[in-house]
């Protein structure tokens, strides 16, 4: 058994590395050593042959744009770059469908001549983008211009020969700095009061005259003005003066900020599978509050977190009402009420599970979901604490939210379950309720005060023992990030305090404390790098290791603390050495997710953490691990597969763990 079990980790490994060579080499290659011919391809341009569905899966892009153009002029071309950089000529390159679409010859000699009229186009507007208003670029044709008086003579003569020279020649030029930048009134072209600074604008005198920079400085700039409660806010004409003999850009803006304004009435279109008033009692804008968009998309972003709304759009006035207030209509539609779905998960260490379920997003009408789950789950080894125990393990569930049971910003939730759960440390039959009332103070902060009741059976090591639990658990939550699945900067917070009126063997007493918080930071505008680090710790205090029940203490190991150890490895052991848990832990994590591609991700991360049988963290016994992951994105979150290596196992540690979940590691 042990043999086969490492075996079929040991395929998973290679099928993850194979994953990571797909996405990492070029896909034509590939396509000749795995699709057969090269040119075995469908219409589309996807591969074929018996890898081919792998290699789509990882591609970024076609391998060919279609089937071969009618009456096809093949050509050979010559790129010749002098002046800027290496990442000046990739700019090149990338705007040249000459260049780019060599492999893919034009229908007749008028479709290389228009390939070639484009490019001049294309070339000159990559070297503004780069800053080099003084490029000189030369395309030749058979050795003459694209638009001589004989040039389709010229290459059908050529064509009969073989491949159609092509030579491409740019003279970069000099980079050009940024001179005199100005944000004038379009009315009387005077500087205008709380303009935005050049720094924030990026079009500083002196650095480089990038035309994306003053591309994206006009939006930046009707922004400023729109937050500065203008919403009528435009650009009315820029003026953009290269200087020659200076290698100086000249920017003028001519804005028209337009009427400062207020919120005024809100209008509700389409809420009609709603009670009335649910949109409305939700809005919390006052008429008479400046005009702000931020304000408006928080709105929007706050009414689709409600599982019945599909879409919310914000239609602002074309005009200012007579106060000078700024009218709005909020359309919104209904999602199908009913859904259903499966989930599985897999981890070489924590078990694997497959959910099934079923869900009403507006059961009542008044936005109340109700979501019934069946789960089978199996642990995949023996539990050392009870080595003799069935390895399969359920759960039935059921999740009810009612919004605004006192007021718009008061949610009722509530979960109930029955499960058996098996681990290392225990086997446990029990009947759970968590229900509670949840505030919304903010869009980022919330507050929940809930019952906690369970009665179990549990089995560990000491024996088979029946618990009662009763607590009340109070939860703080922030949370500013952009995504739920796949954040790309903010913060993430919660803080969880649960006093016990009644705790198993310890009675009335003992206080749990934990605590969690992560934050990430993209470095770049296309978020192709974010930085995501974690940190969680907590403590029961007021009872013994062994007057708190087994399924209530702390348990650090596998994909959802420290990747690479056995599920609950990482944790107090007896004397015989089987998994206790402890009384608190702690756990750290840093992830650099990096975009290789739209669709594929390469995640190297460091995890650390453990747990502890005295009151509060020692940091005596922390293990440490890394790895690296591969991520797929999709639509709706990335596909997530992690491959770690414990860094100091024990001699009960195993060798490696691999996991698979949708969604982020945290």
């Amino acid at each position: 058994m042990a043999f086969e079990r490492r075996t079929k980790r040991l395929w998973l490994v290679l099928a993850f590395c194979a994953a990571l060579v797909l996405s990492a080499f070029p896909v034509p290659a590939f396509a000749q050593l795995f699709g057969g011919p090269q040119d075995e391809t469908s219409e589309n341009g996807a591969a074929g042959g018996f890898f081919g569905p792998i290699i789509n899966l990882f591609s970024p892009k076609p391998l060919t744009s279609g089937p071969p153009a009618p009456d096809a002029t093949p050509y050979a071309v010559s790129l010749t770059v002098n002046g800027g950089d290496s990442a000046l000529r990739d700019r090149i390159e990338a705007a040249s469908a000459l260049e780019r679409l060599r492999e893919r010859a034009p229908s007749g000699a008028a479709g290389l001549v228009r390939r070639a009229l484009a490019d001049r186009r294309d070339i000159n507007a990559a070297l503004y983008a780069a800053g080099y208003y003084g490029g000189i670029i030369r395309i030749r044709l058979a050795g003459i211009a694209p638009d001589a008086p004989d040039i389709f003579q010229r290459v059908e003569a050529a064509r009969a020969r073989g491949p159609v020279p092509v030579e491409i020649d740019v003279q970069a030029g000099p980079l050009f700095q940024f001179g005199r930048v100005e944000l004038l009134d379009a009315a009387n072209r005077r500087p205008l009061a709380e303009a935005p600074s050049l720094t924030r604008l990026r079009l500083e005198p002196g650095e480089p005259a990038l035309a994306t920079s003053i591309v994206r400085a006009e939006g930046a700039i009707v922004d400023h003005w729109r937050r500065m409660a203008h919403p009528f806010a435009r650009l009315a004409d820029k003026e953009v003066v290269a200087d020659h003999k200076t290698n100086k850009v000249d920017v003028t803006f001519l804005i028209a900020p337009g009427p400062v304004a207020t919120f005024g009435h809100f209008t509700v279109v389409g809420a009609d599978f709603l009670t009335p008033g649910f949109i409305e009692e939700r809005i919390e804008i006052t008429p008479g509050t400046p005009y702000s968009p931020e304000v408006l998309d928080r709105l929007r972003r706050r009414l689709l977190e409600y599982e019945a709304i599909a879409s919310v759009r914000i239609n602002e006035a074309d005009r200012l009402a007579p106060d000078g207030s700024l009218p709005i209509t909020i359309e919104v539609s209904a999602r199908l009420p009913r859904y259903v779905g499966f989930s599985a998960t897999y981890s070489s260490t924590d078990g694997s599970a497959i959910n099934a379920y079923w869900g009403h997003r507006n059961l009542f009408g008044g936005g109340e979901t109700l979501r019934l789950d069946a789960q089978i789950s199996w642990f995949g080894e023996k539990s050392e604490a009870v080595p003799n125990a069935d390895p399969f393990g359920y759960k039935l569930a059921a999740t009810f939210v009612k919004p605004g049971i006192y007021t718009a910003q008061d949610d009722l939730v509530a979960n109930a379950a029955v499960l058996r759960e098996v681990t290392n440390a225990y086997v446990r039959e029990a009947v759970t309720l968590l229900a509670g009332i949840r505030h919304r103070y903010s869009d980022d902060l919330t507050l929940q005060v809930s019952l906690d009741l369970e009665q179990s059976q549990v089995e560990d090591s000491t024996g088979t023992n029946d618990y009662g639990i009763v607590g009340v658990p109070i939860e703080l939550t922030y949370d500013s990030t952009d995504s739920k699945l796949d954040p790309s900067r903010g913060w993430r917070a919660t803080a969880t305090v649960e006093p016990f009126a009644y705790l198993g063997e310890a009675g009335a007493g003992p206080t749990l404390f934990r605590g969690a918080v992560s934050t990430y930071h993209a470095f770049d505008e296309n978020k192709r790098f974010i930085l995501a680090g974690r940190m969680a710790a907590g403590s029961i205090v007021g009872a013994g290791l062994y007057d708190v029940p087994p399924q209530r203490r702390f348990y650090v190991g596998g994909g959802g603390s420290l990747r690479g150890y056995d599920y609950q490895s990482a944790s107090p052991r007896n004397e015989d050495g089987i998994i206790i848990g402890g009384r608190s832990f702690f756990e750290a994590s840093v992830e650099a997710r990096l975009r290789v591609t739209d669709t594929i991700g390469i995640v190297p991360f460091f995890d650390m953490g453990s747990a502890f049988a005295s009151e509060w963290p020692d940091f005596d016994s922390i293990k440490y691990s890394a790895g690296i992951g591969l991520r797929y994105y999709t639509a709706i979150g990335p596909l997530r597969i992690d491959l770690a290596f414990p860094l100091n196992p024990g001699p009960e540690d195993g060798d490696f763990g691999v996991y698979v979940s949708l969604g982020q590691a945290f």
